[in-house]
């Protein structure tokens, strides 16, 4: 058996690498969550647009949800209440798009001015989903979020602080907070790295083939993704069609929870 290293030099060189994966972790979590959230956005904005123009009624909604999950049946987010949180959302959120004034203090807080910016992208779809039902405007939305990320708080954390009225008992500065990563060992990164919708969203059918895949992939010039094709390629058929199940990874997370505490 090989002799065990307990050297200080090697135990702090493991830590700096143990710690760039799970930052690498987060960012790539903190990216699918992105993608998610701009479809729901889309989502959102075409709904309401439709629902503007089109004389369909409420209605529609469950059966474009039937027609969504039958389509997508793997995905849990084609609900017809999720798609009225997507609805509800963007009517919410699109307040803090708006241009600012050129004579503005660069030193002042800001809203944001471009959708590329949204800071509520960087929080998972559950706590948007708090933050929508119970926030009475956009200032104090921001401030949630901006709070949920400063903190890393878990969504029952967050709701806890919605219900005991955080935002008029502090300092409601707003700041540009939008380009932070959650912190590795935070409770959000735990819940943005597990969150379900996720793999709902990244789960694909079975049916798919190779030139199905290759046109999934067209676009995609990074290295990362061309090894999650080159993967899947090299993957035994009879093992392709058995990925682990959300519950399996959540299980599996949870086990290893020690090593972000």
């Amino acid at each position: 058996m090989s002799e065990v290293i307990k050297n200080k030099a090697y135990t702090d060189w493991l830590k700096q690498l143990k710690d760039k994966v799970r930052t690498a972790q987060i960012k790539a979590a903190v990216k699918v969550n992105e993608e998610l959230l701009r479809l729901y956005w889309f989502f959102g904005s075409q709904i309401v647009e439709k629902q503007k123009k089109a004389n369909w009624g409420e209605g529609f909604l469950k059966q474009l949800s039937n027609d969504l999950q039958s389509e997508f049946p793997e995905m849990k987010g084609f609900s017809a209440t999720n798609l009225k949180y997507m609805r509800n959302g963007y009517l919410f959120f699109r307040d803090a798009i708006r241009p600012q004034p050129a004579d503005v203090s660069k030193n002042r807080p800001q809203l944001v001015d471009e959708l590329d910016n949204q800071p509520f992208f960087r929080i998972p779809w559950g706590h948007n989903r708090e933050i929508i039902s119970k926030c009475k405007d956009i200032e104090e939305a921001l401030f949630y979020v901006q709070k949920t990320i400063e903190n890393g708080w878990s969504r029952n954390v967050l709701v806890h602080q919605i219900e005991s009225d955080l935002f008029r008992r502090s300092s409601k500065a707003i700041s540009n907070f939008w380009q932070t990563l959650p912190a590795p060992h935070s409770d959000l990164a735990l819940q943005t790295l597990k969150d379900p919708y996720h793999f709902d969203f990244l789960t694909m059918r079975e049916k798919y083939d190779e030139r199905e895949l290759g046109n999934a992939l067209r676009d995609i010039s990074k290295p990362i993704g061309v090894s999650e094709y080159k993967l899947m390629k090299r993957l035994p058929e009879e093992y392709q069609s058995s990925l682990p199940t959300i519950e399996e990874i959540e299980q599996e997370l949870m086990k290893n929870k020690e090593d972000y505490e």
